[in-house]
């Protein structure tokens, strides 16, 4: 069948195409756009240091290196759905989709097998990870019942800072009269300072909240 070469082309998947190509999904980025805390850092934060530690080269001052978000269900051991929904919720929080974690090994008296799944894992860097950074320091945190700061006695002596939550529906993400039971997670902010004090005054300077 002939065809009119001088027609316009049409555009590929029609108007759902269209309009998927207008949409960002979660963890993408529009070329050029920055997450306001990789330019708060840039900016801000990195001058600060530089000012505070001018017989320091500003290639040692501390930045950022990754954040790991992750959950363990134990019940996973008995109902691998459980696992299944936390590794949703988890992909829903970070726009990642998560890497599920095994046991080591095995313990009798929790039924556990070494290689059963009872985890589930997401590592964040660059622009994911400033997101996610400023939804958990600006939405989530405030949104934990009674909170008063987090505490400045969890770092790991290298630089780097874990938290535990109770709840995942301190998150926006997250529908909580669809969620069937409260899930804990764990946070570990990775930077690349030598000491805790090189953290805390990065961390700080990044408006971390910590308790006075």
């Amino acid at each position: 069948m002939a065809t009119d070469k001088n027609a316009p082309a049409k555009k590929a998947g029609g108007k759902k195409g269209a309009d998927a190509a207008a949409t960002v999904a979660r963890g993408e980025h529009v070329k050029g756009a920055k997450p306001r805390y990789q330019v708060k850092f840039s900016d801000s934060v990195l001058p600060e240091l530089k000012q505070r530690h001018k017989d320091i080269n500003p290639m040692q001052l501390p930045k950022l290196v990754k954040i790991v978000v992750n959950t363990c269900q134990g019940e996973a051991t008995q109902n691998i759905k459980a696992l299944e929904y936390a590794a949703a919720e988890l992909e829903m929080i970070t726009g990642q989709k998560p890497q599920i974690t095994r046991a080591k090994k095995s313990i009798a008296s929790f039924k556990l097998r070494a290689g059963m799944p009872i985890g589930a894992a997401v590592t964040l860097r660059r622009e994911r990870m400033f997101e996610f950074y400023d939804r958990l320091v600006n939405v989530a945190l405030p949104r934990v019942r009674d909170f008063r700061g987090i505490s400045v006695n969890s770092f790991d002596g290298r630089g780097n800072y874990s938290l535990g939550l109770r709840e995942q529906i301190i998150f926006p993400e997250i529908e909580a009269d669809k969620v069937d039971k409260s899930r804990g997670l764990s946070i570990t902010i990775v930077t690349s300072a030598k000491t805790d004090e090189a953290a805390r005054e990065l961390l700080g300077l990044l408006d971390m909240p910590f308790r006075k």
